[in-house]
């Protein structure tokens, strides 16, 4: 489905990002596989998980070229791209599957907690798009796909910064696909759940936690890799600006935010009206503070 295609991937040196570069050198088409080679929190590097990869894809027969920029350097990233453009001719989707984890409680989450974790999820992502939109305006094509999560669609604790840079992504994915359908160039986002490197990170303080992490470690990450290489494809030029998420055998379609239920009062509003009608009227139709687990307690199939 991907033939003479070329496709980013960043964070592909292992994990979730790994079997989606896979996937789409299966499908035909040439990889540029970019990871830096960090640890979990973002710290250190190596050129031996990109290198890793990109073998791994020739030895198949497939196209590959390892790349170790970082994402969340605007310069950086236009590099990626470039790389890309000038060893394989063009650019034709990226994935913006990149990403670090550095967890806490609101109120003990320092601001380099929050700086770092929004510098490769929401700038990395835009930085790698930026770059590659120019390309995709003038060639009237392309395709990007964004990881997203539920932590940010739906909540969790502890992540206060992995989940408002993730609901941010799909913000930016929607705006994306609005100013540059009119060249051919869709924005989609993925939910993955699956057993990854960021997700062994979860802490297990209970039987309920321990229960929640085994049923993740069944959804492995190559089913999270059919849908990103779809997205990529021509198949999908009709899909745009929606929010999937997979889990295990599972594809949703995720619902975007829209009026629930409205309370009209024809002479206004004071703050002791709004207090007696207004919210007692719309209050049975408050979003409860469900996390993820509270959503999808169902087993993976």
């Amino acid at each position: 489905m991907l033939e003479g295609k070329v496709v980013i991937v960043t964070g592909s040196g292992g994990g979730i990002g790994r079997e989606i570069a896979l996937a789409m050198a299966r499908q035909g088409a040439a990889v540029v596989v970019n990871d830096i080679g960090a640890s979990l929190t973002g710290e250190g590097a190596s050129t031996g998980p990109a290198q890793q990869v990109a073998d791994e894809i020739k030895a198949a027969g497939g196209r590959a070229a390892p790349n170790t920029d970082s994402v969340a350097d605007a310069a950086s990233a236009e590099r990626i791209v470039e790389q890309a453009v000038q060893t394989f001719g063009r650019i034709d989707c990226v994935v913006n599957n990149a990403g670090i984890l550095r967890d806490a409680l609101f109120h003990k989450m320092s601001g380099d907690e929050w700086d770092a974790v929004l510098k490769v999820h929401l700038y990395g992502a835009y930085n790698v798009s930026r770059a590659a939109a120019v390309h995709f305006r003038e060639q009237q094509s392309g395709s990007l796909v964004h990881m997203t999560s539920t932590s940010g669609l739906i909540g969790n604790l502890g992540q206060a910064n992995y989940s408002a840079a993730k609901l941010g992504l799909t913000a930016l994915s929607k705006s994306i696909a609005l100013d540059m359908q009119k060249f051919n160039v869709r924005s989609n986002c993925i939910a993955p759940f699956a057993w990854s490197r960021m997700i062994s990170s979860i802490p297990v303080k209970n039987e309920e936690q321990q229960a929640r992490v085994e049923k993740i470690k069944q959804m492995t990450p190559d089913k999270i890799a059919p849908l990103a290489a779809y997205l990529a494809s021509d198949a999908a030029a009709d899909v745009n600006g929606q929010v999937f998420t997979v889990r295990n055998n599972e594809i949703f379609l995720m619902s975007q935010p829209r009026p629930l239920r409205s309370i009209h009062r024809a002479e206004g509003w004071t703050p002791q009206t709004v207090a007696e009608h207004a919210i007692p009227a719309l209050k049975a139709s408050f979003i409860p503070l469900d996390r993820s687990a509270d959503v999808f307690q169902w087993d993976p199939v």
